[in-house]
């Protein structure tokens, strides 16, 4: 079971999740696209959304117990997963975080199921992972193992430069530095050259004129 590129990047724009244009990114880049998963709002489209998820997780072949979705974007799209592998006779548990912790009731910041054994962490896109890192930060004080993280799309960029003055470099992508932190593979849906070949076949003028400045674009910031 694979994820179809083509048809997950037809339902990206389909919900206008994915644009073509100009747009400024916390980097301080002009971005000729951005991606933006809080545009899934309905019912089917989150139904798309897991099922896309949940066929990248069974073709890892990765085990685990707890998927964990980072407040918030990742809460709705770890939900999701879990209902889409339970349809294909994969039952976990999902977990999220609070962004503020709760003082009274049950208290705490985390939420949902117990936080032991293996942990997959799901969240949309990374820029920073500013949210991802939280997460594991929770999840390494439980004493649950982190065993990977899934995102829907790897801008496969590299940083500018790390905010941390590791790697600058042609090795140092968000991807691979926070795969670096939290010692486990982080999987994507698609990449950026996943998006450039669909631009390269697609039929549709309005969005094939993106292709020579996404190709710019890829040249001058990303991994070839």
């Amino acid at each position: 079971m694979v994820a179809d590129k083509t048809a997950f990047i037809d339902f990206l724009l389909s919900q206008e999740v994915l644009q073509f244009g100009e747009f400024t990114l916390n980097s301080g880049r002009v971005s000729p696209y951005f991606f933006n998963l809080g545009a899934v709002n309905d019912g089917l489209g989150y139904a798309v959304l897991g099922e896309a998820y949940a066929a990248t997780i069974i073709h890892s072949e990765i085990e685990f117990e707890v998927l964990f979705g980072p407040a918030y974007k990742g809460i709705p799209i770890a939900v999701a997963t879990a209902m889409a592998l339970a349809r294909h006779g994969r039952n976990v548990g999902v977990a999220y975080n609070r962004k503020e912790p709760k003082d009274h009731g049950e208290g705490g910041l985390l939420v949902g199921a117990e936080l032991r054994g293996r942990v997959l962490l799901i969240d949309d896109v990374l820029t920073s992972g500013k949210a991802i890192r939280a997460a594991a930060e929770l999840i390494d004080g439980t004493g649950a193992e982190i065993v990977g993280a899934v995102i829907a799309m790897d801008r496969e960029e590299f940083l500018a430069p790390p905010p941390d003055g590791r790697r600058e470099g042609d090795n140092a992508t968000a991807v691979s530095l926070l795969s670096e932190d939290i010692g486990a593979s982080v999987m994507s849906i698609a990449n950026l050259h996943d998006l450039i070949e669909y631009l390269e076949k697609t039929d549709l003028d309005d969005i094939k004129a993106s292709l020579s400045v996404m190709r710019e674009y890829q040249s001058r910031y990303c991994r070839v």
